[in-house]
């Protein structure tokens, strides 16, 4: 497993009863997390500093409960990152921290290629990977069906000094924006994707992940360059291991390069235990 363990405005202090107690920045949030199925050594909803907590409703969804005043929206830096986070529909803030343990690694190969590289960013959500990517010199285009996502991904540019960045904003269905890139002509050195387990689009076309996958990482290795870099997969879904994921990558991509994957967590400070927060799968190509 590899750790995000370079936050210093962002912590897991305790977990527990399917619950997880964080600070960002702070303020204290108490939110739900399925994979907690171990108890909490102590009543979480108690601690002092509390802020706010996710209650989830029987019908599904739930709603936030807050216990002191704070901030609608504030700010959490990682290393020369910066983000704006807000507690928000269905217990998300905006950002999930695990993700700087992939952001290091794409700023590291980026830095390391020595070129000009362009990065399609696709699912970008707030865009901590198309910042990552700025930041280290890439041209972006960042990819989401979600107009406030994408907007948000701005603000967080801008927040970590980043507005001279060459970065493409786009608010589409992500696989027919990839179709019509392919009849562009247009290619990109390396794709990055964080795939919804479920979802549904404008004309009622369905997308289930362990179905959708493979076929939509074939259709993206058509808009690879003639020298690409890498290519991410992030699942959160837990019937698709480390293993399924590399094995993708491999029948896609072939001897091309090579594919690792593994779980990536976050560590908890009281409990001297690891959180785990999904998949991540990488395929680097070769000469890189």
């Amino acid at each position: 497993m590899k750790l995000a363990t370079g936050w210093q405005d962002y912590q897991i202090l305790s977990t527990g009863n399917g619950e997880k107690l964080e600070k960002w920045g702070n303020v204290y949030l108490l939110r739900p997390d399925p994979q907690i199925i171990w108890k909490s050594n102590k009543p979480l909803k108690n601690f002092k500093g509390l802020h706010a907590h996710y209650e989830r409703s029987s019908n599904g969804g739930g709603k936030w409960l807050k216990n002191l005043p704070f901030p609608e929206e504030w700010c959490v830096s990682y290393k020369k990152l910066t983000f704006k986070v807000k507690p928000m529909g269905f217990k998300h803030t905006g950002l999930f921290p695990e993700q700087a343990v992939n952001w290091e690694t794409m700023m590291q190969t980026i830095t390391k290629a020595n070129r000009p590289i362009k990065v399609l960013n696709l699912f970008g959500y707030t865009g901590g990977a198309t910042v990552a990517c700025a930041a280290a010199g890439a041209s972006v285009c960042h990819v989401d069906a979600a107009k406030n996502m994408v907007e948000r991904c701005k603000e967080n540019i801008k927040l970590s000094g980043l507005e001279k960045a060459e970065v493409r904003y786009i608010v589409d269905d992500c696989r027919k924006f990839v179709q019509r890139e392919i009849k562009r002509g247009k290619t990109y050195d390396a794709i990055i994707m964080d795939p919804p387990s479920y979802g549904r689009g404008a004309n009622g076309e369905v997308w289930k992940l362990e179905e959708s996958l493979y076929d939509f990482v074939e259709l993206t290795k058509q808009v690879l360059s003639k020298k690409p870099l890498f290519v991410l997969i992030n699942s959160y879904t837990t019937g698709l291991g480390a293993t399924v994921l590399s094995n993708i990558l491999y029948k896609v991509f072939g001897k091309q390069g090579e594919a690792f994957a593994d779980e990536i967590g976050l560590p908890t400070q009281e409990e001297n235990i690891v959180l785990p927060c999904g998949t991540s799968a990488w395929y680097m190509f070769k000469g890189e």
